[in-house]
């Protein structure tokens, strides 16, 4: 992975982790700690993205990395993060 592919997922990261924190307010607990967190994940879900949900639209693409599929999986992973830790933390 060149570094322009890590710097095209940390923005997508970023973006969906904002949106979800900030903007809908969908986490665990406010603050800082808990964007930062969001962002990693994010990260590992826009990485993951492509080989899940495969190459989408060709020419929306840079060196492999897919950006629909990446934003899907970002939005995928931090979903599925925050609701695992809501469900564990209720009981």
């Amino acid at each position: 992975m060149s570094f322009i592919s890590f710097l095209i997922l940390l923005a997508i990261s970023v973006v969906v982790s904002a949106i979800l924190h900030f903007g809908l307010k969908y986490y665990v607990k406010p603050g800082t700690n808990s964007f930062i967190a969001k962002v990693i994940f994010g990260w590992i879900g826009a990485w993951l993205g492509t080989p899940v949900f495969g190459s989408w639209f060709e020419g929306l693409n840079y060196e492999g990395v897919y950006y629909v599929p990446a934003i899907l999986g970002s939005f995928a992973l931090l979903v599925m993060m925050v609701d695992l830790v809501k469900s564990t933390k209720a009981s």
